[in-house]
């Protein structure tokens, strides 16, 4: 079974790239007038909500400028750099074996005149982009992604296609900038010390010998607020030695159902992609509903 991610690659670039033009052929296929309500008011139905997400992401890539990694701020911003491998990392795309830093792939087998789906897969490896400044890793986890590396191998009744991005070449991306660890760490004081005391209630036998005082056994309120306090005091040190050392910054996927989006072009070349689609997707959306008024007047 092909998991969501997999199905959300193929459906929603089909959406926001135009797929409804093929619908169509069914209007002219039925050739009636209840197939050219069906088939209208379907066009209608997905080109208005095509044209709002082709919109939606032609107005967040414009009004989102371009951080240097170096000064990035944290939070929703974009990037673009070239894609770099972290030290020491290497991943090898599924069909063609070749060095990369994202892929997804897709084996299909003919039975008779149609393709049916085998095997597919995503990766996940985080990599990094440079843009001179300095290096940040993204991870693609949930990442709408758009490349135009895509290869295809036959063999027999088997067909392989293959998607990827690779070291070396423009990487843009859009998403929340976090800062793990460093001067800049985002750490939450209360929730350490709940999971610190968690942790050492889970080892009753450590907690008796280092902070049951009288040797009764048990854990009074006085020796059990001596262990809050110890506890506190870890928690701070920890949080300390975090803060000492040098930060990991990372682009990963936004909350709020923004923009997730990582492409092998620069901005303004998806800027004016998103735009001509919404373009194309709001004429759909007049034919549409002037071929809905027509046949409702004809009724």
């Amino acid at each position: 079974m092909r998991t969501w991610e997999e199905w959300r690659h193929d459906y929603a670039n089909l959406a926001l790239g135009g797929g409804n033009l093929g619908i169509l052929l069914l209007g002219f296929h039925l050739a009636s007038r209840a197939g050219w309500l069906l088939t209208l008011g379907f066009i209608g139905a997905t080109s208005f909500l095509a044209w709002l997400a082709n919109l939606r992401r032609h107005r967040t890539i414009a009004d989102i400028p371009t951080a240097r990694i170096a000064s990035a701020p944290q939070g929703y911003i974009e990037i673009f750099g070239r894609g770099r491998q972290p030290p020491g990392e290497r991943l090898l795309s599924p069909v063609h074996r070749l060095p990369c830093l994202w892929y997804r792939y897709i084996v299909e087998r003919k039975h008779n005149d149609s393709w049916k789906h085998v095997e597919s897969g995503v990766s996940h490896d985080t990599f990094g982009v440079d843009d001179g400044s300095g290096m940040m890793l993204v991870d693609p986890e949930g990442a709408e992604i758009i490349t135009s590396r895509k290869q295809v191998l036959r063999a027999g009744d088997y067909r392989k296609t293959e998607w990827t991005l690779i070291e070396g070449e423009t990487i843009y991306v859009i998403g929340e900038h976090v800062t793990l660890g460093g001067p800049n760490a985002v750490l939450d004081k209360r929730a350490d010390l709940g999971a610190l005391l968690a942790e050492w209630k889970h080892d009753k036998a450590a907690l008796l010998t280092r902070f049951d005082t009288n040797g009764d056994g048990d854990i009074s309120l006085d020796e059990w607020e001596h262990a809050r306090t110890a506890a506190a005091k870890q928690v701070e040190r920890d949080h300390f030695e975090i803060r000492l050392r040098d930060g990991v910054h990372l682009m990963r996927k936004p909350g709020q159902g923004r923009l997730f989006l990582i492409a092998n072009r620069e901005g303004p070349a998806l800027e004016r992609r998103y735009l001509l689609w919404s373009w194309t997707h709001l004429a759909l959306l007049l034919c549409a509903t002037a071929g809905l008024t027509y046949l409702g007047g004809t009724g």
